[in-house]
């Protein structure tokens, strides 16, 4: 039976007082089982039924309920009368709005968009607030089509002056990869707030473009401590570590204090640099704040300091952890794996898997660099093994780079190219890159040029391989080949990377390249070496000129190698740093065998822990032995 719209209009009797009571036990009834539970329209006109049995107020309905109920249903119309009833004072569109955000923000945004379809088929005219959930249903959906769609509905009704829905449209065109639809928008639009200005500096970061988020940065009218964060993150993913940690300086000038996301920035920009000072001062600062319980904040710290070679601070920080995600788990693991102690990464895994921690493939990564580091063959085939057997974790690329890398190191090297060939995936320029490393170490000639073969079709500007390949030819004695690579390297236009070495004293950075005569301290530093140096003979240092290769006389060489970066950079520590203190030195290549050799005698000569991060991991030399066990 349906009941007529004149049967929601229920007269007040005066006569009522008898039955107060069961009415309000009804209505009680009414409101704890169908009234917020109905799902269909049938269900609905039973509950209409209800409230005309009770003689109560139909404004007890959840109008939005009704709306979701009715709003793909012929009983769409319905849903108006109800509405008109009870909100009569209102547009319908008020309550529709409610149904719009609901959907929008709820699992099927798709929902919105139809729905907003369906008022304009019933002439629902539509506000500044429908236009606002539709279009966040459309940026839900990354749905461009309807989002354009929408900016026309927008500009036909003219709201191009309400600046909330002028951000969302920037922000969908943005998000959307339309950069140049959402820059124009954004150049248009006669008033700009903090948040468009950040939303268009976040779009720009996520694709790389960190000059032009710089560009809409330093034309900003106002700043907020998102504006900073973003950019300073931008950097950081850009990797432009010093222009994050110079921006961040610039953000303290001005005055503004650190969120619980710039924090995570800054210590991300200090482990990219090995800038320790500045990341005991951001953690300070974060512990200050109440920051500690933040998870990712600490799972940032153990990566920091671990790049930072302090890996017992490391070590204290997973410690006391209250709660640890598999990011600390795979970061702590990870972190042994890079400073040599394989061991203990996996006694670390052990832990995990005790707990009840499921790794993913990062903690792969980790344990599969502590078995490369150490050489422990059989372990790093097992746990390749075990990824997708045990954890159903299908391997990646970086994951078969770190098996080719584990086999090659053992001087597998036909094994590792067996490998390599047989990969599901074709190989990257980092997987023939390990193979050809450790061509040089095993002096493989003919399976270096075979990787050479592949690394110059994947990779052809790279200057480290030539360089690889070059040397190779040298520790062989082929000074012709040797030649002939450089020559291409030249006719190609493909430049070597100098390698340099940095040291931080008293917060300010030193860095050296190999034959450094320009830093003020230069002569000091030759002549505090020389006197290292008579020290070191007396203990049978003889230096090792075979990793000069050039073809030059070996006095020659042998001053060649005296004046490596990380030498210089050791001894400018020496130098400038309390005695007994620890001293740390970041290298952008791999540290040569003499300079291993010579920093393993000067930590027993001058009694001083040396930590060295290079491009592979940390080597910590203590009391002439290093943490690496000379198998790098």
């Amino acid at each position: 039976m349906v009941l007529a719209l004149s049967s929601f209009y229920v007269p007040q009797s005066p006569n009522r007082n008898q039955i107060h009571h069961a009415k309000l036990q009804s209505s009680e009834t009414l409101k704890t089982d169908l009234l917020h539970s109905f799902n269909s329209p049938f269900e609905l006109r039973q509950v209409q039924a209800q409230i005309i049995k009770t003689n109560t107020s139909l404004s007890i309905l959840p109008l939005t309920r009704v709306g979701l109920v009715c709003a793909f249903t012929p009983s769409f119309h319905y849903a108006q009368q109800i509405f008109d009833c009870v909100e009569s004072q209102k547009p319908e569109t008020f309550v529709w709005n409610y149904c719009l955000k609901a959907l929008a923000e709820g699992d099927s945004p798709i929902d919105a968009i139809m729905l907003f379809y369906r008022l304009r088929q019933y002439d629902v005219c539509p506000d500044s607030f429908t236009c606002f959930y539709v279009i966040r249903a459309c940026l839900n959906l990354s749905d461009l089509w309807n989002g354009r769609i929408l900016h026309g509905v927008v500009e036909k009704l003219g709201f191009q002056s309400n600046l909330y829905l002028q951000n969302m449209i920037v922000h969908l065109y943005s998000s959307c990869g339309e950069m140049k639809d959402a820059r124009l928008l954004f150049e248009k639009m006669p008033q700009k707030d903090v948040v468009t200005w950040n939303t268009m500096i976040a779009q720009l970061i996520k694709q790389r473009d960190d000059e032009g988020a710089y560009d809409l940065f330093a034309r900003m009218p106002e700043r907020n401590v998102r504006s900073w964060t973003s950019m300073i993150a931008g950097y950081v993913k850009c990797g432009k570590p010093k222009e994050a940690i110079h921006l961040f300086a610039k953000m303290e000038e001005a005055g503004v204090k650190c969120n619980e996301v710039t924090v995570v920035a800054v210590l991300a920009a200090c482990a990219d640099l090995g800038a320790l000072d500045l990341g005991k001062r951001i953690h300070e600062y974060s512990n200050r704040h109440g920051f500690k319980r933040n998870v990712r904040i600490s799972n940032t710290l153990i990566d920091m300091y671990v790049k930072c070679g302090c890996l017992e601070e490391a070590c204290k920080i997973f410690e006391e952890m209250e709660k640890r995600t598999v990011v600390s788990w795979s970061a702590m693991i990870g972190g042994l794996a890079m400073h040599g102690r394989a061991e203990e990464a996996l006694r670390l895994f052990s832990e995990m898997s005790q707990v009840g921690m499921e790794p993913n493939g990062v903690t792969f990564i980790g344990l599969l660099h502590a078995c490369s580091h150490m050489g422990l063959i059989n372990q790093g085939r097992k746990f390749f093994a075990s990824m997708t057997r045990d954890y159903g974790i299908i391997p990646q690329i970086e994951h078969y780079g770190c098996l080719v890398d584990l086999l090659s190191r053992a001087g597998l090297l036909h094994e590792a190219h067996e490998f390599i060939l047989n990969m599901p995936m074709k190989p990257n320029g980092v997987v023939w890159g390990a193979l050809l490393g450790a061509c040089r170490v095993h002096k493989n000639v003919e399976m270096a040029e075979e990787a050479i073969k592949h690394l110059l079709e994947l990779d052809p500007l790279n200057d480290g391989y030539y360089v690889v390949l070059s040397n190779i030819y040298a520790e062989a004695g082929r000074w012709e080949d040797t030649a002939r690579v450089r020559k291409f390297m030249k006719d190609q236009q493909v430049k070597k990377t100098p390698g340099w070495s940095s040291i931080t004293v008293d917060g300010v950075v030193h860095e050296f390249v190999a034959g450094e005569e320009s830093h003020p301290a230069t002569e000091q530093i030759f002549q505090r070496w020389d006197e290292l140096l008579k020290e070191m003979r007396l203990k049978g240092y003889v230096p090792n000129t075979s990793v000069v290769l050039l073809d030059i006389e070996e006095g020659e060489k042998v001053k060649f190698v005296s004046r490596h970066c990380e030498k210089l950079a050791l001894v400018f520590g020496l130098m400038n740093t309390p005695a007994g203190t620890p001293i740390r030195i970041m290298k952008n290549l791999r540290i040569c065998e003499d300079c291993h050799a010579a920093f393993k005698l000067i930590s027993a000569i001058v009694n001083r822990e040396i930590v060295i991060r290079d491009r592979n991991r940390f080597h910590c030399f203590k009391d002439n032995t290093c943490s690496c066990g000379d198998y790098w």
